[in-house]
């Protein structure tokens, strides 16, 4: 196509309002050339308008797509590092999960009292405290004892709740007592209303030996690192 008619056809998108930008890119060339061009042409308040509505779009756009970008470069780098995570740790030894197991229990579990309790709503945590339990402390699948918490707005779900809690605990309905549901004022809705399964209360029974012996060793873990030097 000669300059000429690229000069034509210039000016004559831009006076049905087409941007700089979009012209220069349809006709492959600059936009320099484009506004030279169409500089004497006046375009009008409804061409205007359109012409920055289309402006506001596209940043819109393209800021979605940074941020599609910087989330997928976020999960790539989780990914990794949680490949590297399981090749550094490598296998877990008895010692090891006794003193996770204690890790846990320090921070989510019932320090008070003469019974063993442990709250937690991650079923992976879940699974990890019961098999700290049994492998640990000889803790038997019929001394266990469970129930859930969970806001009131979920009172329709109560089956559903204990079916997936039964599941991850590989456990029947049978080992749940009635679920806490907890009066909160807050009426908001979510998203994820359905996938949300509340937090699960692991008990154990007639655990008061349990509880002591637990107890002591949580007392021994924090005891021994007391005697650990603090790095500069």
């Amino acid at each position: 196509m000669a300059k000429s008619k690229e000069h034509i056809l210039a000016r004559r998108l831009r006076g049905r309002g087409k941007s700089i930008k979009n012209i220069a890119r349809l006709l492959g060339v600059s936009k320099s050339s484009v506004s030279v061009w169409c500089r004497d042409i006046v375009l009008t308040i409804n061409q205007i308008d359109n012409l920055h509505s289309q402006s506001v779009i596209g940043g819109y756009k393209g800021r979605l797509k940074g941020a599609r970008l910087q989330r997928e470069k976020r999960e790539f780098k989780i990914r990794n590092y949680e490949k590297l995570g399981v090749k550094n740790i490598g296998s877990l030894g008895s010692r090891d999960l006794l003193l996770l197991g204690l890790g846990l229990y320090l921070g989510e579990g019932n320090k008070s009292g003469n019974k063993f309790q442990f709250t937690n709503s991650n079923p992976d945590i879940i699974k990890l405290i019961i098999l700290w339990l049994k492998k640990m402390f000889g803790i038997k699948k019929k001394d266990f004892v469970f129930h859930v918490m969970i806001n009131q707005a979920h009172r329709s779900r109560d089956e559903k709740l204990k079916k997936y809690w039964a599941r991850i605990t590989n456990s029947g309905m049978s080992y749940f007592n009635k679920t806490v549901f907890i009066k909160a004022k807050n009426k908001k809705i979510y998203q994820n209303f359905n996938n949300h399964f509340g937090t699960l209360v692991v008990r154990v029974k007639k655990s008061s030996d349990l509880q002591y012996r637990i107890l002591g060793l949580c007392f021994g873990v924090v005891e021994k690192s007391k005697l650990m030097k603090m790095p500069a």
